[in-house]
């Protein structure tokens, strides 16, 4: 199974594609679909609708995880960050591909082990947990990979359930 996470953002969208076979993640690669703040809104928007699109028909993953919007105190940057999603699902639902959207504390808990985990400790997680020497960059793409790992996770723990 192939799954591609998702950090959404106006500025840097990023991405990281995990493969899954028997219940051992590896990464596979990663990056960002960037945009210039010199670009109308439209224009930005249509980029990451465009660029994810793309990826997803390079890449054939089986499943998308996303991360949700994190609702916190600056709410320009939110509407903004939802703005951004806004462009990404609707390229995944015209792939065709199932997306699948995960929380922040979803993700943190996922990965570390704990819902209130640093960005630092999320990030040292997925460099150890892929078997890289190195924490990815640029931080985007290891949240990517984080929510791409989140819903790894998840479909362990399905298949143990289904088993009982």
């Amino acid at each position: 199974m192939r799954i591609l996470g998702v950090d959404p953002g106006l500025a840097a969208m990023g991405w990281g594609l995990i493969e899954y076979p028997n219940g051992t993640p590896h990464s596979v690669r990663w990056g960002q679909v960037r945009t210039s703040p010199r670009d109308a809104m439209a224009q930005r928007l249509r980029q990451i609708y465009h660029g994810l699109r793309d990826l997803i028909r390079e890449t054939e993953p089986d499943a998308v995880a996303i991360e949700q919007l994190f609702f916190a105190t600056n709410v320009k940057t939110a509407i903004v960050v939802a703005q951004a999603r806004g462009a990404a699902i609707p390229a995944t639902a015209e792939s065709g591909v199932e997306i699948f959207e995960y929380t922040p504390l979803q993700i943190k808990k996922a990965v570390t082990g704990r819902g209130r985990a640093s960005k630092p400790q999320v990030q040292h997680m997925v460099a150890a947990l892929l078997g890289l020497r190195e924490i990815p960059r640029p931080d985007h793409a290891a949240d990517a990979l984080a929510a791409a790992l989140s819903h790894a996770h998840t479909l362990k723990v399905s298949r143990l359930l289904e088993k009982t």
